[in-house]
C-alpha cells in the first residue's frame, strides 16, 4: 500500500489511524532517511493508541527505547545507535517487541532478528514538500492490521 503525505500534519494523522487500528502485539518496522518523518508518524501512532498528550513522543535515538502508556503500552524503539546483538539483549529490547503493547521500531535493518516474522514494514521517503509511505504486511497478523488501518483511513480521509 502506497500513500502520499503532503506534510507533517498529514503524516501524524495517518499515524493516528494506524494507532487506532493496532492491537497489542503489533509491530511496525519503519525505515527511511534522517528527516523522512519517522518521528511524526510515531507521534500519530501514539495518539491513535491514546497516549496522553502530556507524554511527548520524540525520537528515542539516544534513549533507544521509550515506553508510553495508552490503551496498550506504546514501545518506541530506535536502533540507529545500537551497536550489536548483545547490546540489544542487554537493553531488553527482545522483551518488549511483539509482546503486550504496540512497538514501532525505527532503523529495523540494523538488527532484523529483533522483529517477529509477522510485522508491518514501512518505508518513508521524502518526496517534494511531502513524503511517500509504503506499507507491506509480512504475515496474517500484519495483514489484519493493514486492513483495519485501510478501513480507518477511509473513514477519516474519505
Amino acid at each position: 500500500m502506497k500513500v502520499q503525505l503532503a506534510d507533517e500534519h498529514a503524516t501524524r494523522r495517518l499515524g493516528e489511524a494506524l494507532g487506532r487500528a493496532a492491537v497489542a502485539g503489533d509491530v511496525l518496522a519503519i525505515e527511511g532517511p534522517l528527516g523522512a518523518g519517522k518521528t511524526c508518524l510515531a507521534q500519530g501512532v501514539a495518539r491513535g493508541l491514546d497516549v496522553p498528550p502530556t507524554h511527548y513522543v520524540n525520537s528515542p535515538t539516544f534513549a533507544i527505547l521509550q515506553v508510553h502508556p495508552g490503551r496498550v503500552p506504546f514501545y518506541h524503539v530506535d536502533l540507529y545507535r545500537v551497536g550489536d546483538d548483545d547490546e540489544a539483549l542487554g537493553l531488553g529490547l527482545d522483551e518488549v517487541i511483539g509482546t503486550d503493547g504496540v512497538a514501532l521500531v525505527e532503523w529495523p535493518s540494523r538488527l532484523p532478528w529483533l522483529l517477529p516474522a509477522d510485522h508491518l514494514a514501512a518505508t518513508l521517503e521524502p518526496e517534494g514538500p511531502g513524503r511517500r509511505l509504503v506499507l507491506t504486511a509480512r504475515g496474517p497478523r500484519s495483514t489484519r492490521w493493514a486492513a483495519a488501518f485501510a478501513a480507518e483511513r477511509d473513514r477519516e480521509f474519505g
